[in-house]
């Protein structure tokens, strides 16, 4: 089946490889005019506490950084107030912005980017080719790798009044410029590293297994896959060769998945953040623990590799919920029609039936 994905957009420029953080002044300059100068800067606030790197020298007096408080799974509230804060220090729009840290904090710079062109707020944006007007200039720079924001071309949050966890899904989202530099995953911690990286798994696996195929999505995942096994199979997860094969891995999967769709395991991901408000990258590996008849030889990859890795599952989370919180599962799952149709067809309801569901968030 088409996935409805004709004409497919790449992150236009990307640079790859320790010290290319380097590149960044360099790269902000060629877009600082006597227009503007100002670069919005969007770090995630684990920064506020730990180096980043020696060679982050980008500041000028007229640059602004903002650190991202990543707590919490984004919302479009969020996202609407660090718009509000870009406004409030400048009427002028800013030359560049700038995304340095994992999913949430590339999200945020997308859809900041997104919402200074647009106007609006984000709850405006959420679904496919709603934005209509190309966003500024925007560079992402990972330090951590599975997500694979830095490549798709939607941001994600959630609108907490509606329970809607959706993105910005435009071309206009996709990055101008990405920095892919490995030694900026130097610092994150082991299970953190193991349950983000295997994002890029799990998307791919779902892509391969989905009815919405195409040759170039199919080769992205395979290549992707490939290399989460040659990382997590591996002695260490996180030296440095495996480091840089991990955010070589997040960059091809979102650019698969970009052609392509998940499948089953992220509706039921994205529900344990809405109602339960876990992160991404460990919801996934969660949900991991129901998903053993949809995709059989994926769930015994990821036990193997966990176990290989010596990661714990998180298991247990939603036992002794209440009806309520079951019901707002089931709406929360139920409403990604795209990946459900994708991995069960189009009478997926039939399949997926309330009882189904709190049959499967039991297990997780």
């Amino acid at each position: 089946m088409t996935t409805g994905i004709r004409n497919a957009r790449n992150v236009s420029r990307y640079l790859f490889g320790t010290g290319s953080l380097s590149n960044l002044p360099a790269i902000l300059n060629v877009h600082r005019s006597s227009a503007s100068h100002r670069v919005i800067i969007f770090i995630d606030h684990y920064f506020q506490t730990h180096t980043l790197s020696d060679d982050f020298n980008v500041i000028t007096p007229a640059d602004q950084i903002i650190y991202v408080d990543t707590t919490h799974e984004p919302t479009t509230s969020l996202m609407n107030s660090m718009r509000d804060r870009v406004l409030t220090e400048s009427a002028e729009l800013p030359c560049a912005i700038v995304g340095i840290g994992g999913g949430i904090t590339m999200d945020v710079a997308k859809a900041v980017s997104n919402l200074l062109s647009n106007g609006g707020d984000a709850e405006d944006y959420q679904g496919w080719d709603l934005v209509r007007v190309p966003g500024i200039f925007k560079v992402a720079l990972p330090t951590i790798s599975g997500t694979g924001a830095e490549s798709t071309r939607t941001c994600v949050m959630t609108n907490t009044a509606s329970g809607l966890k959706l993105g910005m899904n435009s071309d206009f989202t996709v990055f101008d410029q990405i920095i892919l530099d490995p030694d900026l995953t130097r610092t994150v911690p082991r299970d953190q590293y193991f349950f983000t990286g295997m994002d890029a798994f799990i998307h791919c696996m779902e892509s391969l297994n989905g009815s919405y195929r195409n040759a170039i999505g199919d080769a992205y995942s395979s290549q992707t896959m490939q290399l989460c096994r040659d990382v997590f199979f591996g002695d260490d997860m996180m030296s440095d060769e495996n480091r840089a094969k991990l955010m070589v891995a997040s960059y091809l999967g979102g650019c698969a998945i970009a052609t392509s769709y998940v499948g089953v395991l992220h509706p039921f991901s994205a529900a344990l953040s809405v109602v339960l408000g876990l992160h991404h990258g460990v919801a996934n590996c969660i949900t991991m623990r129901a998903m053993e008849e949809f995709y059989p030889e994926g769930y015994s990859e990821f036990y193997r590799m966990a176990e290989r890795q010596g990661v714990s599952i998180p298991e247990g989370v939603c036992r002794n919920l209440t009806d309520d919180q079951y019901e707002r599962l089931y709406s929360a799952t139920i409403i990604h029609e795209k990946p459900l149709t994708n991995a069960l067809g189009e009478d997926f309801k039939d399949i997926l039936t309330p009882w189904k569901v709190r049959e499967l968030f039991l297990r997780i």
